[in-house]
């Protein structure tokens, strides 16, 4: 979707920059993807535990705000641009679909923590990406979200793992 790269002074050769742009805009979709299934969790939630999971699914929602805020930011810092329409996200996420016929807090703790592992999994494969083609603030940002989204996950698990 990056045609060409904006000038700046930043030091990193153009085609570390490209890669990292492009890099950062699939994550930026997925993120906000994310996010929306979070708000949907957040939105019709139903049951005995339903005020505790409505305002952790709206913290998690914050906190990947935060999160997709950073991504964007980083790609246009290095001349890149963010793309980040719901249209796009809903174009490029390669997270699955949220189910939208749940209700219970159990199902949409189960789907949510899917999710969570999901995109998990790809910002820490995308801390190797950026290293490797050489852009170690974008493997950094990518390693504090990992580390974030982890302890999102932990918080939203947490609710199904113990034995009542």
């Amino acid at each position: 979707m990056q045609a060409t790269l904006y000038n700046t002074q930043n030091d990193l050769a153009e085609n570390v920059r490209g890669k990292a742009a492009a890099l950062l805009n699939q994550h930026l979709a997925d993120i906000l993807d994310l996010q929306s299934q979070t708000k949907q969790a957040h939105w019709n939630v139903k049951g005995p535990s339903f005020i505790a999971l409505h305002e952790l699914f709206d913290e998690v929602a914050s906190e990947l705000e935060e999160f997709a805020d950073e991504i964007a930011e980083r790609a246009v810092e290095l001349g890149g641009a963010a793309f980040g329409t719901a249209r796009v996200a809903a174009a490029k996420s390669r997270l699955p679909e949220y189910p939208l016929d749940i209700v219970s807090g159990r199902d949409h703790v189960v789907a949510l923590s899917a999710v969570l592992a999901k995109f998990g999994k790809s910002a820490r494969a995308a801390i190797d990406t950026a290293g490797n083609f050489g852009d170690m603030d974008t493997a950094d940002l990518f390693t504090e979200v990992s580390r974030g989204v982890d302890k999102l996950l932990w918080k939203v698990e947490a609710h199904v793992q113990a034995k009542e």
